[in-house]
Formats: structure tokens, sequence, C-alpha cells
């Protein structure tokens, strides 16, 4: 299976927030965002802004660190937004129902190398780096290799 990439700078928390918002628009249920990057990259403020965006009526959107999944009815469907970082084992995505709702579900997935073997093969790694020279500026890459992220990625960079 091939795998395509692309690749951005984000100069400041505000563009993040508005990739986060056009990405938004795409999804739909059975779709899994997977948010690498370090502590600090960005990961939760790009998530927060994604489902804001996808809220009839924006709230507050708390990391789901401590609850590892927050979940949201949102109007193209639920939303999972899970955070990795504390899993110690696989079982415990079994008993969260994480594996299930990478079908039904819009997830979106902190420290996705927590996953091993479960990582959904149709998903989108996003990859957030920091800037040395910048505080606020992250390097964005995107990774997949399911054909359907390919009209998404002509609408970013048209």
């Amino acid at each position: 299976m091939t795998t395509d990439t692309a690749a951005c700078t984000l100069n400041s928390p505000d563009d993040t927030a508005l990739l986060a918002a056009r990405i938004a628009e795409a999804l739909r249920p059975g779709d899994c965002l997977l948010l690498d990057g370090v502590i600090g990259a960005g990961k939760t403020h790009f998530a927060r802004h994604l489902i804001q965006t996808l809220m009839e009526v924006p709230e507050d959107v708390p990391s789901p660190t401590f609850t590892l999944v927050q979940t949201y009815d949102v109007p193209a469907g639920e939303l999972w937004h899970t955070d990795l970082y504390r899993l110690s084992a696989l079982e415990e995505l079994e008993e969260l129902g994480l594996t299930e709702a990478f079908e039904t579900a819009i997830c979106l997935v902190e420290w996705p190398g927590r996953l091993a073997e479960l990582t959904p093969a149709h998903a989108l790694h996003l990859t957030l780096a920091l800037d040395p020279e910048h505080e606020d500026r992250r390097h964005l890459t995107l990774r997949w290799s399911d054909p359907k992220w390919q009209p998404l990625m002509e609408r970013l960079w048209a």
C-alpha cells in the first residue's frame, strides 16, 4: 500500500486552529486522525479547535489525559477524543470500546504510538513538531495510505 505525505508550517496557534477547522469540515463517522508529537507540540490545541468547529454551540473541550476518552455528539455523528499517554495495556483500549469507535465515530487519538497493532490502517496521521527558533511555530507532517484522504489534501493545498 502506498503512503502519501504532505507537510506545512503553522506559524501561530491561530494557524493551527484554522487548519483544524478546515479538516473538521471534511470528517465523517469512521474517520480517524492520529495526532503525534512531543508534549507541548499542540496536539490538544489542534483537537480542541477541530471539535469546537464541529459543535453546534462551541463549548469547553478538556484534555482527555486523565479520563482517557471524551465523547461528543456533533451534527456529523459521534466524536471520540482520546489521549493514550497514560495507557498501560492494549486491553484497556478494548475495554474503552475504542476499536469499535474507529469504525462508527470520528476519532481523534493523541499519543497513537500506544495503539501498536490496533492502529487503524485507514487513519490520517498528523505529526506536529516544535520549531526551536520560534516558540509559536509548528511543523506539521500528514501521512495517509487510504485514498479517501486525497480529496481533503487537494482542498487544503489548492
